[in-house]
């Protein structure tokens, strides 16, 4: 391999450049992946200890300890459902919805919430049928899902701080409801890294349909080293600039690469301690090692018909197909080594409520007559898919929305308001106690009653799934060792294995 720092190498590379045009030529071969500054490297802990701005936790440090303890899961696979999907039409089963239907919510007849005052108790408009040997209650209208209980835990006592659907993506995503903190994502790959050198730790697959609310806050690297936020792609818009182009040898694009990182390490010499400048650089030479990698795991094509059968990726309804493939990607990604990835099943509300998410205010039957096919099956398939191949072993699954619904519909239509006293989340996989369902709302499902959880308690139990005390993952930013469960956190025992 050529030595950057050699001069007469140097002067040779020089040399081979014949032409201003073959120059640029050749030059943009290794600049390939420009629009992919943000890619991440195995080395997660360079940027910190070259830096000296970041003050580790004195018992843990990126990269020399793995983790604090033993981990049951190695990597995290979140699935996502912005909109605020309702969780007495989901997945906490209320009879007394059934019994009380069209009667005022005992205790707050004249309730007002988000968008105003609230009209009587509404039942779910679909039947709850017992499923799996547990026999758990869940909606008919995720016929697929529903084989999966017996593998679930579910939490139906979460609770949060906002019933805004910006700042409560982001707290659902980051443990804080501002900006500007890194989400959990970006924690577990500022921790571990990539399993796979020519892959990024942390990717975010958004719906064809558009970003979440707040958009990239929901995936960012916060006050992390800039390299930790995620990369952003899904099926439907590979990644461009990976291929060299034509009439490139080689010869010419590796000698090319060289003098790009000779020249790179020169200039990372004068600006000691800019690390969103080192993920730059970062960047550029992930992004060559994936010219190879990601062509081949974007390609779904070579996977049989009877997974895109399974999935549905061929499905005539395009948002299903369009989500089953992100599903795809999803499982490829992720038995290749990425650690941590966002899957998003819906987008921001764009103000049509509940065409493109799950914020049903006015038409709840059809709304989620729309959305429950779309993520039925395509989600099934995955997590069936991943316990097919053993990778279930060691993937924590998480389902996540950013709060819930009130139980009686809005005023003068057949939706139901936000909620953010009491929802259900769910989590599967390694170290997860199947078919348990902890907490609960009280029989309306207004308000988290038994066990009440929070958003912290959450992320603290996942923290531990991956061998972390949740206190003990700190960065030390504006004179504060932060942590993703902020100051608050508490472990979820019941629900683990």
């Amino acid at each position: 391999m050529l030595n950057p720092f050699d001069q007469f190498t140097t002067r040779r590379l020089l040399q081979q450049v014949h032409s201003r045009r073959s120059f640029f030529s050749s030059v943009y071969t290794g600049m390939a992946g420009l629009g992919l500054t943000n890619l991440l490297l195995n080395d997660l802990s360079a940027a910190n200890s070259k830096s000296g701005n970041s003050k580790q936790n004195k018992d843990w440090q990126p990269g020399v300890d793995e983790t604090h303890f033993p981990p049951k899961a190695k990597r995290v696979l979140q699935i996502f459902c912005p909109g605020a999907a309702s969780h007495m039409d989901l997945w906490e089963h209320k009879p007394s919805l059934e019994k009380y239907h069209g009667k005022p919510l005992p205790g707050e007849e004249n309730f007002v919430s988000f968008q105003g005052k609230n009209g009587n108790l509404m039942k779910s408009p679909w039947a709850f049928k017992p499923q799996g040997e547990t026999g758990k209650m869940c909606t008919t209208m995720l016929p697929h899902m529903s084989r999966h209980v017996d593998d679930i835990a579910f939490i139906h006592s979460m609770t949060t701080k906002t019933n805004t659907h910006g700042p409560g993506c982001v707290f659902m995503n980051t443990g804080h409801d501002t900006e500007g903190y890194p989400s959990a994502g970006a924690w577990l790959g500022y921790a571990l890294g990539s399993e796979n050198e020519n892959l990024p730790a942390y990717i975010a697959i958004p719906d064809i349909r558009g970003e979440p609310p707040n958009g990239k806050a929901n995936w960012s690297n916060g006050f992390l080293p800039a390299q930790h936020q995620a990369i952003v792609m899904n099926a439907q818009s590979p990644i461009r600039n990976l291929k060299i182009p034509e009439g490139i040898s080689p010869k010419e694009e590796k000698a090319t690469r060289a003098f790009l990182k000779f020249l790179d390490q020169k200039h990372a010499e004068q600006r000691p301690g800019n690390t969103d400048l080192q993920a730059r650089i970062e960047a550029y030479e992930l992004a060559a090692r994936m010219q190879l990698s990601a062509p081949e795991v974007s390609n779904l094509a070579s996977e049989p018909k009877s997974i895109h059968e399974q999935y549905g990726t061929g499905d005539p309804n395009k948002l299903k197909a369009s989500y089953a493939r992100n599903c795809l990607l999803a499982r490829r990604f992720l038995e290749r080594g990425v650690r941590y990835l966002n899957l998003y099943c819906s987008s921001r509300a764009s103000g049509v409520d509940g065409l493109l998410n799950w914020d049903a205010h006015k038409t709840l039957k059809a709304d989620y007559e729309r959305h429950c096919p779309i993520f039925d099956q395509p989600t099934a398939a995955l997590l069936t898919d991943l316990k097919q191949r053993g990778l279930l072993d060691e993937t924590l699954v998480l389902w996540t929305t950013e709060f819930g619904r009130m139980p009686t519909h809005q005023s003068g239509t057949l939706g139901r308001d936000h909620n953010p006293d009491g929802f259900t989340c769910w989590m599967m996989g390694a170290g997860i106690k199947g078919g348990t369902s902890y907490g609960a709302t009280d029989e309306f499902g207004r308000r988290a009653e038994l066990n009440p959880t929070t958003v912290w308690d959450f992320y603290a139990t996942a923290l531990h799934l991956l061998g972390f005390q949740h206190d003990k993952l700190t960065y030390y930013n504006n004179g504060l060792d932060r942590r993703l469960t902020d100051v608050h956190g508490n472990l979820i025992k019941e629900i683990l294995a």
